[in-house]
């Protein structure tokens, strides 16, 4: 299975409107649905605005009437108009909260789904610049953040600027003088907040940098928890291990303190705000300027003036947060690709295996150095073709260009006189399977394994190929035999892994085949009986061997010997020992070491 980093905490922007832009063009058939929600959002908040209001007029009614006799009938019309002011407001906030969790869940999805495809039409050249944590971060961690903030800051954001100022007009509408005290009153509260924002930033920045720190250390450790006990480094990591601990603690510690204020600073913002409006309140009363009702109700507006100040900063963050995900996807997702290839029509219905390099040229991406520098060879139909030299002569570059996961620089790659860059891709690769050093498998049964891609496979086949490399003692006697899935609680061995993914390509049956050190982490004894039912499954197949262990390619009908990315020699293996070249001193160095 496959995993990697994910980021942590909030990064910053670097072009946070364009980020934005791309993230509302993208989400532009969701537009109508947003717009309601967000008027539903808007509306339910000047509902509730108007609440204190008639709130007043119910204060000064009983006021009045505890004189000259309270009117309960108009008092009751006010009670029942605000249980329905607030049940009007509750059902656009439920109506508002429905659609936007609709609407984040369907971008998630199609954001995931955009990547997914993206992932098959960027050329390998991407994945070698780009570690497969960091697209697994784009798919996971990015795309929900993009999620969480769509659902939350748009709305939360719309929602505090119409409550921030609807409640300012209200409330200069009703009393300037009280209006002004209040203002002042949460102007020095929220200076105050922005304050301890600046000076926390930093703290939090440096405790998403520690933790990523300490995370590495734990993955480093884990992964290699065999070398660490086999040199004796326990020590030494748990150290290593507690320093970064601690500066966690520490900068942990700071930013939970600076940001622990801020809740309490929020309520004396609007303990600040009620003693401004009360005092001031009570000199306008004892004037006769306003009625007792307007100070209930100016402290109700004060709460609401106050409250939009910390849900706006922490919209932004979160908003400033999705800006930089929306980028680090926009990225991935407007990252070249691969060249259309709809109009190509060439394809081999039977294809009988006679494959050609002509003077194929290639170099990796940002790279001076050429890898392949003028390599030319032809194999014939049903040949063994053996591809031998040091560490870096070339071989599997070679291999990935015949089979155009690279685009050639130059020259040509031709299977029966068609050159590969005529075909699409696809169809390129259905007339190879391949074998490589490093399995893969992917979590379910052990049948799906072994037929994966390969359609309407028998049991018979699926056996044969099994009991051929050795496999198939071994998976009968599973819990569920070849039913049994695949996870972290069925362990196989390394071996055990490349026993099945030979199997898998024999039972794909295509007309080329493609082994790249297939039975390196297999035993001496599993090596032959493999290498068998290798020989037998190559027999009538074009076949491209890549191997160090010379010996197990002594029957290839052609061995190719690259160094510096050109073919120095070719030949059987008795005329290239008989030369006493490149290939025999590579050779008898390999036996000698043996011996």
């Amino acid at each position: 299975m496959m995993g990697g980093p994910r980021r942590g905490g909030a990064e910053r922007s670097r072009d946070f409107k364009g980020a934005w832009a791309k993230l509302l063009r993208y989400c532009r058939k969701y537009w109508p649905a947003m717009i309601v929600a967000l008027v539903c959002a808007a509306l339910g908040t000047v509902l509730t605005l108007a609440g204190p209001g008639r709130l007043s007029e119910m204060t000064d009614l009983i006021t009045e009437g505890i004189a000259t006799g309270i009117d309960m009938a108009a008092i009751a019309r006010i009670g029942f108009f605000l249980i329905g002011l607030y049940v009007a407001s509750l059902l656009l906030s439920l109506v508002q909260g429905w659609i936007m969790a609709t609407v984040t869940q369907r971008v998630a999805r199609s954001l995931r789904s955009d990547i997914s495809k993206k992932i098959n039409r960027l050329p390998m050249a991407y994945y070698n610049r780009t570690s497969t944590g960091d697209v697994l971060s784009r798919v996971t961690n990015d795309v929900d953040t993009i999620g969480q903030s769509i659902n939350q800051s748009i709305s939360t954001l719309v929602t505090a600027v119409t409550q921030l100022v609807g409640s300012l007009i209200v409330m200069l509408w009703t009393n300037v003088a009280m209006t002004g005290a209040a203002v002042v009153a949460s102007l020095i509260g929220f200076m105050l907040m922005m304050a301890i924002m600046g000076r926390s930033q930093k703290y939090f920045t440096r405790q998403q940098q520690r933790l990523g720190e300490l995370n590495g250390c734990i993955e480093e450790i884990y992964s290699g928890q065999t070398v660490v006990k086999a040199y004796n480094g326990e020590e030494k990591t748990i150290r290593a291990f507690n320093d970064l601990s601690e500066k966690l603690r520490e900068a942990g510690f700071r930013a939970m303190s600076m940001s622990s204020l801020m809740q309490p600073l929020m309520s004396f913002i609007g303990n600040f705000g009620y003693v401004a409006v009360c005092v001031t309140g009570a000199a306008l009363a004892l004037s006769g300027q306003i009625s007792f009702g307007v100070i209930v109700a100016f402290m109700m507006y004060v709460r609401y003036f106050t409250q939009p100040l910390s849900q706006i900063a922490q919209a932004a963050q979160s908003m400033q947060s999705a800006a930089a995900a929306g980028e680090r996807v926009f990225d991935f997702l407007g990252a070249e690709e691969m060249s259309n290839e709809s109009g190509k029509t060439a394809k081999l219905a039977d294809a009988k295996g006679a494959v050609e390099f002509d003077h194929v040229r290639f170099s990796y991406e940002d790279s001076e150095q050429p890898v392949i520098r003028d390599f030319s060879a032809v194999a014939k139909p049903g040949q063994k073709v053996a591809i031998v030299g040091p560490t870096g002569a070339g071989k599997t570059t070679l291999v990935n260009l015949l089979m155009r996961f690279y685009e050639l620089d130059g020259g040509q790659i031709r299977i029966d006189g068609v050159a590969t860059d005529q075909m699409k891709r696809e169809d390129v690769h259905a007339l190879f399977c391949m074998v490589l050093q490093d399995t893969w498998l992917f979590e379910g049964t052990v049948r799906e394994n072994l037929v994966y891609c390969t359609p309407n496979v028998s049991d018979e086949k699926m056996r044969a190929a099994c009991k051929a490399v050795g496999l198939d003692h071994f998976i009968r006697s599973l819990p569920k035999g070849y039913d049994t899935v695949l996870n972290d609680s069925v362990s196989l061995s390394q071996g055990q892994k490349q026993q099945l993914t030979i199997a898998r390509a024999m039972i794909a049956d295509k007309p080329m085949l493609i082994l790249d050190e297939a039975t390196s982490s297999v035993d001496t004894r599993t090596e032959l009986q493999i290498q068998r039912a290798m020989d037998e499954l190559m027999r009538g197949r074009t076949s491209f061997v890549i191997a160090h262990r010379l010996s197990t390619i002594k029957n290839a009908d052609l061995i190719l010997v690259l160094r510096d990315g050109d073919v120095i020699e070719s030949g059987t293996h008795e005329e290239l020992l008989a030369k006493g070249g490149f290939y025999a001193d590579l050779y008898n160095s390999q036996f000698e070491q043996a011996a």
